[in-house]
């Protein structure tokens, strides 16, 4: 594993050679050995396609290429950091929340509309997340940023997880995600729970929720 816990706000990542790690800019907080440390415009393997609906909305986060032999150590703002390894899976995450992935992860770009068509747009505008969310897919790991700590809660068969949207983070595994809504008399006039809109994830996989309704 490239990348590890040092504690709940910072990563110690292994750099090295012929392996890129790639990382938001302005994350690296100090380093050893022989790392450089350059402006990335196409971000992993997917290339520059995979990124370029992101850029038109305006909802792309800028990273920056990390090369060479040593160890280097990421945060961001005081946000806690959480890893993710996947084995093959996809990681469906917000770009703004990435903080640093392996090389040997593809990045993607996911319209919201081919998830849900209309309530997915809807979805979208709920969590804050806009038009768009970000793949991550392949075997490798990847560091995701919250508020207040993130957990990791199973989603099995039969067994769904219903999510406030602003504390939702990412999902990944074979996991269908969808709007829900409980829109009564209540909430029309003002003395509803406050709980209008949750996010209904079924299937099988992993949930990563933050202890925070605010966004990053």
């Amino acid at each position: 594993m490239a990348f590890r816990e040092i504690n709940d706000k910072m990563i110690e990542a292994t750099v090295a050679p012929g392996r890129r790690l790639f990382s938001r800019r302005g994350a690296m907080l100090a380093y050893r050995g022989e790392v450089s440390f350059t402006p990335n415009l196409t971000s992993g393997r997917g290339g520059a396609m995979s990124a370029l609906g992101r850029r038109i909305a305006g909802e792309a986060a800028p990273l920056m290429t990390v090369e060479g032999s040593g160890t280097v150590y990421f945060g961001h703002g005081g946000h806690h950091v959480h890893v993710v390894r996947l084995t093959g899976d996809t990681l469906y995450v917000e770009a703004d929340r990435l903080l640093a992935f392996e090389d040997t992860l593809e990045q993607g770009t996911v319209f919201l509309g081919a998830q849900g068509g209309v309530m997915g747009l809807v979805r979208g505008q709920a969590t804050g997340q806009g038009l768009f969310t970000t793949t991550l897919t392949g075997h490798g790991c990847a560091a995701v940023m919250a508020h207040g700590g993130v957990v990791e809660l199973p989603v099995r068969p039969q067994r769904p997880v219903h999510v406030d949207p602003q504390a939702y983070v990412a999902h990944h595994g074979a996991v269908r995600n969808r709007l829900s809504t409980a829109v009564g008399w209540r909430e029309l006039v003002g003395r509803g729970s406050g709980e209008a809109f949750q996010l209904e994830l079924s299937g099988q996989g992993v949930v990563f929720v933050q202890a925070s309704e605010e966004k990053l």
